[in-house]
């Protein structure tokens, strides 16, 4: 699965099977933006390809740092093939050991993981956010800038002292629809679980 954030560039995807990076690239994208993967498990399918992106990013002259999520083994995996092929990367990859609890906050897009018997749930939760407040046609309605402009941004109502109702909707464009996304690779569901999932998205990470 992968993550691309609308307001930036930043790709993050789950789980690094054979042949992923010619997935990102066939969708348009760029594997040199790709700052964080999270590995569900040490399972062959789900790290066969890790390696070879990691080399790739190596050869293209990645420099900026990149973020690792898994289980604690998965230090090992890399230490190994680093050690077999004799190679090392030019960028910082900095390795974060999965456990229940806040994994990744940034950009107002949180994930959480769950473990469950030495398997993660993953939910992914990304905040409303407001939209572009218009200030040209503030200023062409003689508002002065400050604190009105943040209450106006939010859509609030505003009645002035002549009576007339000033409208945030529209000073500002529409707002971006937030998602709250629950992610699993164990196809026994807990009922905490399946219960959270009646009323969100779910994927199934197979």
């Amino acid at each position: 699965m992968l993550i691309k954030l609308s307001s930036f560039k930043d790709l993050w995807i789950f789980n690094c099977a054979e042949g992923c990076q010619f997935n990102v690239i066939n969708q348009g994208l760029k594997i040199n933006n790709i700052v964080k993967i999270i590995i569900t498990n040490l399972h062959i399918n789900n790290i066969s390809g890790l390696l070879g992106l990691l080399s790739s990013l190596n050869l293209i002259g990645r420099t900026k740092s990149l973020h690792l999520y898994g289980p604690i083994d998965l230090k090992y995996y890399l230490d190994l093939g680093k050690k077999y092929s004799r190679t090392n990367f030019n960028y910082v990859v900095y390795l974060h050991v999965l456990k229940t609890g806040l994994i990744v906050n940034s950009y107002n897009c949180r994930i959480y993981a769950l473990c469950s018997i030495s398997l993660f749930e993953f939910v992914v939760i990304k905040s409303e956010q407001y939209g572009t407040f218009f200030l040209d046609k503030a200023r062409s309605n003689y508002l002065v800038p400050g604190p009105l402009y943040g209450k106006l941004k939010k859509g609030m109502n505003l009645l002035l002292p002549d009576g007339f109702i000033l409208n945030g909707i529209h000073l500002t464009s529409s707002n971006n629809i937030g998602f709250h996304l629950n992610c699993s690779i164990n196809n026994f569901y807990r009922r905490k679980f399946v219960e959270n999932a009646l009323i969100v998205n779910v994927l199934l990470l197979l």
